[in-house]
């Protein structure tokens, strides 16, 4: 048996290495081996672990091998003009965009498409048309077209006399036609208030130093400021809001101090003599000795018996907690001295005083 354990821990060793090296189907055979020879928790989970990894690996060599196919089909269908390159899809996106009579068509959406749906269907076209990617023909003046097609749909008041007027653009593309023109204009009538790369940067937060960036004002119009002011406010803020936060507790502390000096009073006695507590005085029980202040008499209005009482049960409690104190620090001495074998020391500290247990033996008797 204990032959059979040696041989299942090499083969658990051999599948760690295989593992290693990502040679998952090697590091199988031996786990399975090991457990025939010598069953273990340990070689179940590498099991699992080893059958999830060379699922994992499986699935990313087809995908390897997919990317490829696609890789090669692009190539195919790959066209150039000049000294630029661009596929068959991307061409096909511009024609598309050339051939539509309205923003709502432009951006494929419906004309009771909500904000979030007019700004979907533009990011996905946007990636497609940008002219740093696609090279196609017309892929600039394409670009332009869904760049004024979403800042006009998501201007709430332009977006109403964009629907309730037309697109004047048709009525431009219906001139030019006239004058035997079949060219179609993205860039007259309905405009956006931005250029086309300044939407895309707004949009997919891509910028340079000091390049502009829009926001919406309550009306729905778009407002320009530079990066370089909005990062110095926005940054102002933050360190404003940082400052307080670092200064409250200070503040917290200097509210609860001059609130303590309204509600909190000085304690009427004290135990241990002071500058300020120098009047000597006596209980009359168990002749506790404790000190007031020079104007005790005058200040201090209670009932001087349940003072006395209260003075008496605080100088109990703190010789019993020292007394308890005194003894354990004997108990530890004496345990030391026996584990020592130190008979000496054992004498030494089982006779050791405890003034404050002889104090509290003294008032209770």
């Amino acid at each position: 048996m204990d032959s059979n354990k040696d041989e299942a821990e090499r083969c658990m060793e051999l599948a760690e290495r295989f593992m290693r090296e990502r040679k998952y189907e090697e590091a199988e055979k031996f786990i399975r081996k090991a457990q025939k020879l010598y069953p273990t928790k340990k070689a179940d989970e590498l099991l699992a672990e080893v059958t999830v990894l060379s699922k994992q690996n499986q699935k990313s060599e087809t995908t390897e091998s997919n990317v490829r196919k696609r890789q090669n089909i692009a190539k195919d269908s790959t066209y150039s003009q000049g000294n630029s390159e661009y596929s068959k899809e991307q061409l096909e996106h511009v024609k598309r965009i050339k051939k539509c009579k309205d923003y709502y068509e432009i951006l494929g959406v419906s004309k009771d498409a909500t904000d979030s749906d007019i700004k979907k269907a533009y990011k996905k076209l946007a990636l497609q048309l940008h002219p740093d990617k696609n090279k196609a023909p017309g892929a600039a003046e394409a670009f332009k077209a869904i760049g004024n097609a979403v800042a006009i749909l998501t201007d709430t008041e332009k977006r109403k006399q964009y629907d309730t007027y037309g697109p004047e653009e048709e009525r431009v593309q219906n001139a030019h036609n006239r004058q035997g023109h079949t060219h179609y204009n993205y860039t007259r009538g309905f405009e956006a208030d931005i250029t086309a790369e300044e939407l895309f940067n707004m949009f997919f937060g891509v910028g340079f130093p000091q390049q502009e960036f829009y926001m919406r004002r309550p009306g729905g119009r778009w407002m320009r400021q530079t990066d370089a002011q909005a990062q110095h406010a926005h940054s102002q803020q933050i360190n404003g809001y940082t400052t307080f936060l670092q200064m409250l507790p200070v503040l917290l502390l200097i509210m609860l101090t001059m609130m303590s000096s309204f509600f909190i009073s000085d304690p009427v006695y004290s135990l241990h003599a002071s500058s300020k507590y120098s009047v000597a005085r006596t209980t009359q029980a168990l002749k506790v000795s404790y000190y007031v202040k020079e104007n005790f008499h005058s200040e201090y209005q209670g009932s001087l018996r349940r003072l006395e009482i209260s003075i008496e049960e605080e100088y109990v409690s703190n010789l019993r907690q020292t007394c308890a104190r005194e003894k354990n620090y004997r108990d530890s001495i004496m345990w030391k001295a026996r584990n020592l074998g130190d008979q000496e020391l054992f004498y030494k500290a089982k006779n050791l005083e405890t003034p404050s247990c002889k104090k509290l033996q003294d008032l209770q008797a």
